[in-house]
């Protein structure tokens, strides 16, 4: 498969979820988003904090955890018609004008 666009992204979501009924109200979106987050804290927490996982809890992959979160801004995304692909070209302008050298020296 060819590397894949966040438009593309947003597309192949559209086109499952309108299989599905359609997306969400917008907060229900944001929650599943507070606990995908949620998800993401706890296995970092596991993989470099104080916070030991349990024996008996399964392993989970930060690689999955991270996408089940980009999954769920993709359908708020897609829901409010925002094109992440162009947001996100913009979004890297602004940092790289503005934090351009700002970290070097920390």
């Amino acid at each position: 498969m060819p590397d894949l666009t966040l438009r593309r992204a947003q597309k192949m979501v559209n086109e499952w979820v309108q299989t599905q009924g359609g997306y969400w109200s917008s907060l229900a979106i944001m929650v599943q988003i507070a606990e995908e987050t949620g998800e993401v804290a706890r296995l970092i927490n596991h993989l470099g904090g104080e916070k030991l996982k349990k024996t008996q809890e399964p392993e989970q992959d930060l690689g999955m955890e991270l996408c089940d979160l980009l999954y769920a801004m993709i359908c708020l995304a897609n829901l409010h018609g925002v094109d992440l692909q162009a947001s996100f070209e913009a979004v890297m302008a602004k940092y790289v004008t503005r934090d351009d050298g700002r970290f070097l020296n920390q």
